[in-house]
């Protein structure tokens, strides 16, 4: 075990409050680092990626046109949930951790040989409380990376890449050949279009914005449709008839994008075939993965009776492709984690950072090419 003198005994951190008003605040404050135990690592935090994904936990679904500075001693910000919002009983008057994944230098360990392994090593990890600047850590939640690897690649080495890689898993698991995603300009849009061009996997990439078209076809891609043109839902038939996808995941949520989806897959599936009232036999799927829209979901019911809609998480699909296959794509991940698993970033963010007002309204809009990196040591 690492010598206990030199381990940090104090950080700052980020956490998220709901209050009975109707408001969250997210603030700075000092908490103790517990000293690692057997199986634990005590990581300098040096980055950590702000995910739509954070964005539930750092501001419970609040307006962020309404942050405005709250911060006492140390620096806040607080904003108004909209009325109505509801899961947030068991939240109130809870400060929260926040931060999914982060990067950085393991500093301290435990006495395990698994611990000691990772002693000065750079880890990413996922903890659901990376926004700060130590963590004390199970081994089992860190990334061991190659030498010569940044915590700022690290920092972004489970959710994204995972995600990604999983959804080409889904795809295999329930036999599908092709598949869609509607954020195909994103940090995580780009990696699964390097996977699937890596393992000959046919992908429609969707994106709102003619620029991202371009943007893509210099990535490699093959099939690329503007959801913003006249001419969307042709342009999605066509690459959907040349590509055979059959499966989609939408980070949009709200809206009518799912119906365009099922509804461009009947058609190309029933194009040659005889009548049938109920559609055609080809089952259709679409998952929901995030809500960048938090609007309601509206279904046309124009697409046949074969096709399901559901949500999908990556956690609960990790434990259903169980360790060995968890393990399979981790692995992937440290080997790729500057090639394929290259993540971009629009802003750098000191912890004081991340709860300034300004700041707050940028980085929660989620723009292409503006995610923010949140560094606890700058």
């Amino acid at each position: 075990m690492t010598d206990p003198a030199s381990v940090p005994t104090t950080t700052l951190e980020l956490r998220s409050t709901v209050a009975d008003d109707g408001t969250v605040t997210l603030g700075m404050r000092e908490t103790e680092v517990p000293a690692p135990g057997p199986d634990e690592v005590v990581v300098r935090v040096d980055a950590a990626p702000i995910n739509p994904s954070d964005l539930g936990m750092l501001f419970a679904g609040a307006d962020p046109d309404t942050a405005v500075a709250a911060g006492d001693d140390l620096p806040a910000v607080r904003a108004t949930i909209p009325t109505g919002t509801v899961g947030l009983e068991a939240r109130l008057g809870r400060p929260m951790a926040t931060g999914n994944e982060g990067g950085g230098t393991v500093v301290a360990t435990g006495d395990s040989d698994a611990a000691r392994a990772l002693e000065g090593k750079v880890v990413g990890f996922m903890s659901g409380t990376a926004y700060a600047e130590y963590r004390t850590l199970n081994v089992a939640s860190c990334l061991e990376m190659h030498d010569g690897t940044s915590a700022d690649d690290a920092a972004a080495c489970f959710v994204n890449p995972l995600t990604a890689l999983s959804m080409v898993e889904t795809m295999r698991l329930e036999g599908h050949t092709g598949l869609v995603h509607t954020v195909g300009a994103s940090n995580l849009g780009l990696m699964l279009n390097r996977i699937c061009l890596a393992d000959e996997v046919p992908l429609v990439n969707i994106v709102r914005r003619p620029e991202h078209v371009e943007m893509l076809a210099g990535e490699g891609a093959e099939h690329v449709v503007d959801s913003s043109a006249d001419s969307f839902q042709d342009d999605l038939a066509d690459a959907l008839r040349a590509t055979g996808a059959t499966i989609a995941f939408d980070a949009i949520g709200g809206g009518e994008l799912a119906s365009t989806l099922l509804a461009g897959m009947e058609k190309v599936a029933s194009e040659g075939e005889e009548y049938n009232r109920y559609g055609s036999d080809t089952h259709k799927q679409v998952y929901i993965y995030g809500g960048l829209d938090r609007g309601p979901t509206t279904l046309k019911r124009n697409f046949g009776m074969s096709w399901s809609i559901g949500g999908w998480l990556l956690m609960p699909f990790l434990g259903r492709l169980g360790a060995e296959g968890a393990a399979r794509l981790r692995a992937r991940v440290a080997d790729e984690i500057t090639t394929t698993f290259a993540s971009r970033y629009g802003m750098r963010l000191s912890l004081s950072d991340a709860v300034a007002p300004e700041h707050v309204r940028r980085y929660a809009r989620m723009a292409t090419g503006d995610k923010a990196l949140v560094t606890p040591h700058a």
